[in-house]
């Protein structure tokens, strides 16, 4: 008998769905950060047995949109909603439970036809018992066909149990990918993400949600990866200080990147980044799709 199915995460904005993600699929895919709207894209994960196939999908949090980008990341997040064999739907011991009542309203009437639902409590680690206790009661009401998963993402706790029970849901069925395929993204998306990552940590306000990264070559040759990727901001203040005085910030941020595109490539490489302005990116139509984001 073999198993395969997708398994979709959603859930507010930093609740730990990416943090997740990465320990389930056993490898480093999304990017973390302590800020919200790290995730922008619906990025799958695969993870092959013998005897089965989990095809994970990590989405935006889900939010009340300003903008075009932000129109299409919470259509990311609804579109899991649509093929999920098994939905995770995150939340975490501070999360506030009002926020897109909407979108629970959904996940309920999945969960209500029959559609396997768990229930994932986040950040245990920083909380009581009783408070941890009081959550479980209030979700037991809140999505009574759900099965609840109290866990720590970041520490591993809990999270092998959580795997084996996403295991035991899939429905019977072959592979639906390779079985060494391991996500549905090119290389060059994921150097792509690690660039954006280190913006977002290394730049405050409004820089690091106003960024676009794309990689303009990929050049591999037998012992080294030569990459060069253009840092896309809407203002040419903000491409001031992405660079920094005499090139400092930019430069931080492509040392900081390179080391782990090495990591993630297992080979050396020269990275170079350039920064242009692409005005109001995150408005237009037309640029959000160059960029990858499909608004159809």
């Amino acid at each position: 008998m073999h198993r395969s199915g997708f398994v979709n995460i959603v859930g507010n904005p930093n609740v730990g769905k990416s943090t997740l993600m990465n320990a389930l699929v056993g490898e480093r895919l999304s990017i973390i950060t302590s800020k919200a709207q790290t995730t922008r894209h619906r990025i799958m994960g695969i993870v092959n047995g013998e005897d089965f196939q989990m095809v994970y999908s990590d989405t935006p949090g889900v939010l009340s949109p300003n903008y075009q980008l932000q129109r299409q990341m919470l259509e990311f997040s609804r579109s899991a909603l649509v093929d999920a064999d098994v939905l995770l739907y995150v939340t975490e011991v501070q999360d506030n439970t009002e926020r897109n009542a909407d979108f629970l309203e959904k996940v309920k009437r999945m969960a209500a036809s029959g559609t396997r639902v768990f229930l994932i409590i986040n950040k245990i680690d920083l909380t009581t018992q009783e408070t941890l206790e009081n959550l479980v009661e209030f979700w037991h009401t809140q999505l009574p066909e759900a099965e609840i998963f109290p866990i720590s993402a970041q520490e591993r706790f809990g999270v092998a149990q959580l795997f084996d029970a996403i295991k035991e849901a899939l429905p019977e069925g072959p592979a639906f990918f390779p079985k060494d395929q391991l996500t549905d993204k090119s290389e060059r998306f994921f150097v792509n993400e690690i660039i954006r990552e280190k913006i977002l940590l290394n730049y405050d306000k409004e820089i690091p949600y106003s960024v676009e990264v794309e990689v303009e070559s990929f050049i591999e040759e037998e012992d080294i990866i030569r990459i060069s990727a253009i840092i896309y901001c809407e203002r040419d203040s903000q491409k001031g200080i992405i660079i920094g005085k005499a090139g400092s910030a930019l430069k931080r941020v492509g040392s900081l990147a390179r080391k782990d595109i090495e990591e993630f490539l297992q080979k050396r490489v020269f990275l170079q980044l350039f920064v242009k302005v692409d005005k109001d990116w995150r408005s237009n139509t037309g640029r959000l799709r160059h960029y990858g984001y499909d608004l159809t």
